[in-house]
Parts: structure tokens; C-alpha cells; sequence
């Protein structure tokens, strides 16, 4: 009997804990649960005896996380939290659901290991919606369409696209990933780079995105041609975009591509004014040295313009105006896989005389048959007219077949017309020239990625370049004729293969059929002349690129080979090895070394004074083996990268030797000029860079220090200072931006460059001699006087509506106006006079622009 006290309670005491252990079991089972938001809804309706209206589209594949035990007014909350619907109660029973039209965004964007990335771009395609990530990777957007499509990117990596639903219903803000872009090759370390939209990449070379530029020093939009000329080793001695001298070589010797396509001529107003419009150019690639093994050509640099390259899903464009010319742009999709998209810009100039036309009017047309007429108009011409004008235009056609396959059909046309006419007044007779300047290039491409590691790419390509002017003599009736004629065919198959995240090779095959036709006639007395070269390129190339684990080390090596030929039994073959290795010595500093041997077959040649009515005074022709040959370079460099936080800082020193250049190639004005003599250039540099940043400011200084000089054996002295011989060059800038307003200052400085001199009268003329000749001193051995000039631009944006932003901007070239001297030479009148002819800088030019994007 006591033991059955003891019995009941121990039953009753596991009894209790039995209970107990099923509530807690019980509780510990309820919570946050995923669910589709149409079952949540159900049995919401079914506990509280409630009713929901809604749309099924608004509601279709939506799940929530949430407890379903939890309050009805905690859940409703939930539910707008989680997905970004509009909740309402409507009665005491029923409720409604619905999607906002528009919606407030935020996210933060990270690479593949979770480091935030700085400046990607947010866009919504079509609106004039964008921002850009901050320091931590972090955006926010207003305003968002529900139904829209963001694109976010950064460059080197692939772009993003997330429907802005999806983004607004991830708590408590998004988390985008952006994978590399493997098959660019390279990891970009630094986005903004002088100013947003410019990356110095580890080895060295400069990526730019023309559509995220910020702002630069006299300019108020993103001319690519204009832009790289900021940059350390590059310039242009003669403030032109068609003469761009990188790392002391001339223009010529710069491979020039727009998507893929070798072009001929790069700008309009005879070199003012870049040729490519920029609105459509998604991305620039700069190489000063190390060229990848599938590039030829280009001894001094390599300038590559990719258009957008993306089918995307809506439509976006824009346009605008300033005191030279006007533009239209479009991307306009036609199906989910095609798209076409197109540009076009004709000048003003023909219509409205402009001061911005005025000055470059004056700039351009210095020391040409143009302007020498009009000297004394009142005494020579009673009566002149003049009409000039330049316009471009372009279409893509973009077709993905698949997600694997990608077909892309490009043109481009680009022409520069002059008309110029005059009556003289002793006989009323009517002189009449004419100049034509045209580059066409046609393109066909085909991407396959054949799985992860394989991708290939076939291109072919037609570029033609047409130099003409006629000149008329009303008196004589005389006419002059001459032509400069380009026409190129190419063919080129590129293979990638991607053997592991380590490891990756290249290799692929080229042909080129280059013609030259260089055609001069005239009527009295008759006299033709025509002139026709042909070359035949045969190219294969093999590249492998190493990437240490950590990426530390990064090591590229390749060669490629080329076979020329040309019909009149010339043939060589030239065998290019090419070297790109960066070091990570520490976190923040990169040792990068660079080396490359190169060839070229195009050169441009300055044949006469008063050659195409001495505006364009340079013609292209092609090595023949004799008395022009193959020219060759060999350049190597070792640099310094330094990037932490606010601070960038470079050095880099170089050296390059090219050979096989001739006198005529390098537009001489003494008395080497029509020697034809075959010799080589020597050049060493450094250049170096600081620059200092924050979401609101940039500041920099550069300097490059060259040291350039000829060797022709068969002149005396064999060697003496090259044309393009500036020693030191120095650029300080700021850029400065906040909200909608940006600004920009610049300082551009630099040493003379070098010119001969006459020998001081009464020596200066030789008469011995017939035709007589002006005695000259020693080939370059005076100088220019330092030139000097300041830039400064603002720009402000402002929305229209919700899909349609503007721009207004204004820049002041040469804001102190200060008259720089460019060029120097000396020629005899007809009296047998020396008589000195002086080429001057742009003087203080004004520009304001306008501009819409939708």
C-alpha cells in the first residue's frame, strides 16, 4: 500500500512530460515557412472567414517566407515587405492585392568573392534610370517600373539583367553577383581612373566605356580621340584626333579599329573632330605595348572601338546638338534575339557660322590654297564662296541564334566635303576646287561559345578610303586631278579555349588584301599618272595566358607569324614574338613588364606642300620591298601600378626602335624633305601619374619624358632629333562631380618640338643652284617655344519626364587664349625671298551642346 502513492504520482509526472514534450515539440516546429503566396492566401481566407481580390498575373510564381501561425495584420505585412505588393482592406472582410506600377530599389553589387565593386553601372534599358554603386557596392533607384529589366555592369565583368520585381522582393536589399568576363582576358583593378568610365587593367592598358564617362577638360562629350590624349604618352603635336602620336611614333603607326574593322581616316574638319560617333561605342581598349599575338600592325599603338554588342529587350537612343554638329542614335529591338541599332551626325557648318566654327575654320585651313587666296581679297577676288560640311553614319544588325551563337552585320560611312570658288577680279574669271574625304567599312562577325572552355570567332571585313580633290583654273581652263584610294578585304578565325581558371590559350589564322591606288591627272598639259599596289598578308598566331592562383602572378606569351607578298615577287616573312607579365609584389603595388616585336606594310607619305589643296597633305602607300620597306619595332617597358583606396599612382619606362622608316614617311620640311633616304628612330621614355579620387573628386598629374631621335646613315649628320622629339610633357587636371553638375579644369603643357632654320642672311638662299634653294641649318636643331594651354567644361543633367533625360554643357578651349605655336618651316617666294610660314594652336573656342536620352 505506500507504494502506490509513489506509482500514481510517477505516472502523473510522465504523463506531464509526455504533454509537455508535445507542445514544445509543437512550438518548436512553427515558423517562417516557404510557401506560394496563392496557398498562403487560401488558407488565410479559410482561418479568418476573409476574401482577397487580386489579379493571378500579380500574384502568379510568388512565394513568401513567413510563420502561418502568426496575427492576420502580421502577415499582410509580410507580405508587402517580401514582395513589394500593395496591400489594402477594402471592408471589414474583403482585401485587395495589387502590384505597384513603380517601385523603390536598392541592392549592393559584389564580384565572385564578395568584394563590393565600385562604380558598377545600373540601368534600366530605354529610361533614364541609372546610378552607379558607391564604395561598398550599395544603389538605390526610384521609381523603377514594376514590368522592367535592370542591367547591371561593371567592366571585365559579364553584365547582369534582373527584373526589377525580383529585386524588390529581397530584404532587406539585393545581393547582385557579377562573374568575370573570361574571355576578355584581363581583370580590370581600377574603374575610375582620371574620371568615371576610364580602367587601368593590371597590365597596364586602358579600357574605357564612353557611356559612363564622366567629364574632362574642354570637352562636354565623350570623343573617344579626344579622351586617350589625357593619358600619359599620348598626345597630339598638332592638336588634331587624325595625328595621335603614341609614345613618339606618328599617327600612321597606330592601328585604328572599330569593331574589328581597320579604319583609314579618324576624323572630321580634317582632324578636329573625331569620325566615330560615341554614343553607341560600348567599350575602347588602349595598347601602348604587349599586344595580344592576334593583333598586327600598329608599330606605335593599338586603338579598339566596340560598339554595344548586347540584344537588349527595350528600346533606348537619344541625340543632340552643339555649335559644329548634330546627332541622332538608336537601339531598337525587333524580336527577343534581334536587334538593330544606328547613329548618324551631319555638321551645321554649311548653314550656321558658328565662333566654334570660326576657330576651326582658322585652324584647319592655315597655309592652304584657301586661305592663301584670301589674303588680299579686295585685291585679287572680288567675289568668294565656300561651303563645307561633314556627316557620319552607322547600323548594326545584332541576331543571337541561340544563347551560343551570335551573328553581328556592321557599317560605317564617314565624309568630308569642301567646295571652294572664287572670282577674280582682274578678269572675272572663276576658280573652282573641290575635296572629297570618305571612309566605308563593312563588317560580318560570328560568336560561338561552344561550351565553358570553347569559344570561336570568325570575322571578314571591306574598308575602303577615298582622298580626291579637283581643281579648276577659270582662266587657263586648266584642270588638276588626284586621288588616294584604300581598299582593304580581311578575313580572320579566332579560337579560345579555356582549360581551367588558370590556364587559357588563343590561336587563330589572318588574311589581308590591302590595294593602294595613288592616281594624279592633269588636262593641259596631259598628264596622268596611276600608281597601284597591291599586298597580300598571311598571319597565324598562338597565345597561352597563365594566372597564378590569388592572381598574383599573370603571365601572357605568344608569337605570330606573317607571310607578305605582293604580285611583283616582293615577299618576306616576319616572325613576332609578344610578352605580358604583372607581379602582385603586394596588395596594392604591381610590378607589370612588356614586350612586343612588331611589323608594318601602310605608311602615309607627305608628297607636296600644296598636296589636295594643302588641307590634307598626306597620302597612304604600301611597302614594296625596295624603296620602302616593311617597317619593324621592337619596344619593351617595365612599370610600377600602385593602387590604395583614394590614391593611384604609375611609373613606367620604355624603349622602342623602329626600323625601315623613310624620310618621306615622317613629313620633313628642310631640306631632307624629297630625299627618300631609309633610316630608323630611337626612342626612350617615362611617364608617370598620380591621381587622387573620391565619389565627388578627381585630381590629376602626369608627366612623360621622351627622348627621340633619327638615325638616317646617308644624311648629314646621320643623327639629329625627331619631328616629334618632346621632351617633357605635363598635364594637370580636376574633375569634379555632384548630384547632376559636373566640372572640369585642365592645364596641358609641353617643350617645343624641334624645326630647321635657315642660315642667317645674306646665306640663307643658295642661287648657284637653279631651281634656287634655301640654305638650312643642321635638320632639327631649333625649337619651338613651350606650348601652354587651359581647358575647362561643365555639363548639368535634368529629367524631362520619367523616361527622358537632357544635358546642357559648355567647354572653352584654350581658355587663356593664348597663341600657340604648332609648326614652323621655310619656303622662296617668287622674288627668291626665304619666306617663313608659321602653323598656330586653336585660339580661345567656345562650345555648348544639348542633349536627350530616353
Amino acid at each position: 500500500m505506500p507504494r502506490t502513492p509513489r506509482r500514481t504520482l510517477l505516472a502523473f509526472l510522465l504523463l506531464w512530460l509526455g504533454l509537455q514534450g508535445g507542445v514544445m515539440a509543437q512550438v518548436g516546429g512553427q515558423g517562417p515557412e516557404s510557401m506560394e503566396l496563392s496557398a498562403l492566401l487560401s488558407r488565410l481566407e479559410a482561418r479568418y472567414e476573409i476574401k482577397f481580390s487580386y489579379a493571378d498575373q500579380d500574384i502568379e510564381a510568388v512565394s513568401v517566407r513567413l510563420d502561418p501561425q502568426g496575427s492576420l495584420e502580421e502577415l499582410l505585412e509580410g507580405i508587402r515587405r517580401q514582395t513589394g505588393l500593395k496591400v489594402e482592406r477594402l471592408s471589414e472582410r474583403y482585401f485587395s492585392i495589387s502590384a505597384d506600377a513603380f517601385l523603390q530599389l536598392c541592392g549592393r553589387v559584389f564580384d565572385n568573392l564578395k568584394n563590393p565593386l565600385e562604380g558598377a553601372s545600373i540601368e534600366v534599358p530605354g529610361q533614364s534610370l541609372a546610378t552607379i554603386s558607391d564604395a561598398a557596392g550599395h544603389f538605390a533607384l526610384d521609381a523603377v517600373p514594376r514590368e522592367a529589366t535592370l542591367k547591371i555592369q561593371y567592366l571585365g565583368f559579364r553584365p547582369q539583367y534582373v527584373k526589377a520585381a525580383e529585386l524588390a522582393r529581397k530584404e532587406p536589399c539585393a545581393e547582385v553577383s557579377l562573374s568575370v568576363d573570361y574571355q576578355e582576358l584581363q581583370e580590370v583593378v581600377v574603374y575610375k581612373f582620371l574620371t568615371t568610365g576610364i580602367a587601368r587593367e593590371p597590365d597596364g592598358n586602358i579600357s574605357m566605356a564612353p557611356g559612363e564617362f564622366g567629364l574632362l577638360p574642354g570637352l562636354t562629350e565623350p570623343d573617344v580621340l579626344q579622351i586617350i590624349q589625357a593619358l600619359p604618352g599620348i598626345k597630339s603635336i598638332d592638336e588634331t584626333v587624325s595625328d595621335i602620336n603614341i609614345r613618339g611614333g606618328t599617327n600612321d603607326q597606330n592601328l585604328l579599329l572599330w569593331d574589328g574593322v581597320k579604319m583609314y581616316q579618324s576624323g572630321h574638319f580634317f582632324g578636329l573632330i573625331s569620325a566615330f560617333n560615341p554614343y553607341l561605342t560600348d567599350r575602347v581598349d588602349l595598347i601602348k605595348n604587349g599586344s595580344p599575338a592576334q593583333y598586327g600592325d600598329g608599330l606605335s599603338g593599338i586603338i579598339s572601338m566596340h560598339t554595344h554588342d548586347q540584344v537588349e529587350r527595350t528600346y533606348f537612343g537619344g541625340g543632340g546638338f552643339n555649335l559644329i554638329s548634330g546627332d541622332a542614335y538608336a537601339h531598337l529591338p525587333l524580336s527577343d534575339r534581334m536587334a538593330f541599332q544606328f547613329s548618324a551626325r551631319r555638321s551645321v557648318t554649311d548653314v550656321l557660322n558658328t565662333p566654334t566654327y570660326t576657330q576651326f575654320s582658322d585652324r584647319a585651313f592655315q597655309d592652304t590654297q584657301i586661305s592663301l587666296a584670301t589674303d588680299n581679297p579686295s585685291e585679287r577676288i572680288s567675289q568668294r564662296d565656300e561651303t563645307f560640311y561633314f556627316y557620319d553614319f552607322s547600323g548594326k544588325l545584332l541576331y543571337d541564334l541561340s544563347d551560343r551563337h551570335q551573328v553581328r552585320l556592321n557599317f560605317l560611312y564617314i565624309d568630308n566635303d569642301l567646295t571652294y570658288e572664287e572670282t577674280l577680279a582682274a578678269d572675272d574669271s572663276q576658280n573652282r576646287s573641290l575635296l572629297d574625304q570618305t571612309n566605308l567599312a563593312l563588317g560580318a562577325r560570328l560568336k560561338s561559345q561552344w561550351n565553358e572552355a570553347m569559344s570561336t570567332e570568325l570575322v571578314t571585313y571591306h574598308t575602303r578610303y577615298d582622298l580626291d580633290s579637283r581643281i579648276r583654273t577659270g582662266s587657263s581652263g586648266q584642270e588638276l586631278f588626284q586621288l588616294n584610294q584604300v581598299s582593304e578585304n580581311a578575313l580572320k578565325a579566332h579560337l579560345a579555349y579555356r582549360f581551367s581558371d588558370l590556364l587559357t590559350w588563343q590561336a587563330g589564322y589572318q588574311f589581308l588584301e590591302t590595294g593602294v591606288t595613288n592616281t594624279t591627272e592633269v588636262n593641259q598639259p596631259p598628264f596622268r599618272s596611276r600608281i597601284k599596289n597591291l599586298l597580300y598578308t598571311h598571319a597565324l598566331f598562338s597565345e597561352w595566358t597563365y594566372r597564378g592562383p590569388g592572381r598574383r602572378l599573370t603571365a601572357t606569351g605568344g608569337v605570330r607569324g606573317n607571310y607578305l607578298r605582293n604580285p611583283e615577287d616582293f615577299s618576306d616573312f616576319i616572325v613576332e614574338p609578344r610578352l605580358s607579365v604583372q607581379y602582385g609584389l603586394t596588395e596594392h603595388l604591381t610590378l607589370v613588364a612588356l614586350g612586343e616585336f612588331k611589323n608594318q606594310a601602310t605608311h602615309q607619305i607627305v608628297d607636296l606642300e600644296q598636296n589636295f589643296l594643302g588641307i590634307e597633305k598626306r597620302r597612304w602607300i604600301l611597302s614594296d620591298g625596295e624603296s620602302l620597306p616593311v617597317a619593324t619595332s621592337r619596344q619593351a617597358s617595365l612599370g610600377l601600378y600602385y593602387d590604395r583606396g583614394h590614391w593611384l599612382a604609375s611609373l613606367e619606362g620604355f624603349s622602342k626602335d623602329v626600323e625601315g622608316i623613310s624620310t618621306d614617311t615622317q613629313g620633313f620640311q628642310n631640306q631632307d624633305q624629297f630625299a627618300g633616304e631609309l633610316g630608323s628612330y630611337r626612342i626612350y621614355g617615362l611617364e608617370a601619374l598620380i591621381n587622387y579620387k573620391t565619389p565627388d573628386w578627381s585630381t590629376w598629374l602626369s608627366y612623360a619624358f621622351n627622348d627621340n631621335e633619327y638615325t638616317f646613315e646617308a644624311l648629314q649628320p646621320p643623327t639629329f632629333p625627331n619631328n616629334l622629339d618632346i621632351r617633357h610633357t605635363l598635364t594637370v587636371g580636376v574633375n569634379y562631380t555632384r548630384d547632376r553638375l559636373k566640372v572640369g579644369v585642365g592645364l596641358n603643357y609641353r617643350t617645343g618640338r624641334p624645326f630647321t632654320a635657315p642660315r642667317p642672311a645674306p646665306d640663307d638662299v643658295d642661287t648657284s643652284v637653279f631651281p634656287s634653294r634655301i640654305n638650312f641649318l643642321p635638320p632639327n636643331s631649333s625649337r619651338l617655344p613651350d606650348y601652354l594651354r587651359a581647358d575647362a567644361s561643365v555639363t548639368y543633367g535634368f529629367r524631362l519626364s520619367e523616361t527622358v533625360r537632357a544635358t546642357l554643357g559648355a567647354s572653352v578651349l584654350n581658355l587663356t587664349g593664348r597663341s600657340n605655336l604648332l609648326n614652323t618651316y621655310y619656303r622662296l617666294n617668287e622674288l627668291e625671298e626665304v619666306e617663313k610660314v608659321e602653323s598656330r594652336s586653336l585660339g580661345l573656342t567656345p562650345n555648348a551642346s544639348f542633349r536627350l536620352a530616353f
